[in-house]
């Protein structure tokens, strides 16, 4: 039986290749204190901890916890959805869809955010993960989502694009982007 890639709530399942996809993440430069990207937040602030099986259940539970309006959360934090793209037990990459927008948001991170790590890049699962996540952003009550890239990055720019992005502008090194949900 083949196994098909999917958008998956987080899972403890995909420990080990999870392990092995921040390695990879971090080759490449990801973590550092002037990396504000969710990869980066989460290398620097669980890495030392998501090693153990329960330190990784305890990740995966905070990221549940996420999206829950009641969860405490930092100031200018809202609610977000966190789904990974996983094939059998392999974890492909992971994508976020922030529930609503802050001023902050609007300038730099958007609706929703992705990452495909290195080893899986070049295979059309941005394109899908964001396609999967759409519909799914619709239903948390968001009509057009904002995604936005690095204005160099023209892989994630043909991703938003082929999921029916409008630019709306440049803004601040990154393109903005409004796609339809719906």
């Amino acid at each position: 039986m083949n196994v098909v890639p999917a958008l998956v709530d987080p899972t403890t399942s995909v420990h080990a290749s999870f392990l092995a996809a921040m390695e990879e993440f971090r080759a490449e430069g990801r973590g550092g204190p002037g990396d504000y990207t969710m990869i980066g937040h989460d290398l620097r602030t669980y890495a030392t901890t998501w090693q153990t099986p329960e330190g990784f259940a305890a990740y995966v539970a905070s990221l549940l916890a996420d999206r829950l309006e009641e969860t405490p959360r930092p100031r200018g934090f809202v609610p977000a959805t966190t789904l990974w793209y996983v094939e059998g037990t392999t974890y492909l990459g992971r994508l976020a869809i922030r529930h609503r927008l802050t001023p902050a948001l609007r300038e730099r991170g958007g609706h929703i955010g992705y990452d495909v790590r290195p080893s899986a890049r070049r295979r059309g699962y941005a394109t899908a993960m964001l396609r999967e996540a759409l519909p799914i952003a619709r239903q948390l009550g968001i009509d057009r989502a904002l995604v936005m890239c690095d204005v160099d990055n023209e892989a994630s720019r043909k991703v938003i694009v082929a999921n029916g992005g409008v630019l709306e502008g440049e803004r601040g090194g990154n393109l903005h982007f409004w796609v339809p949900t719906g």
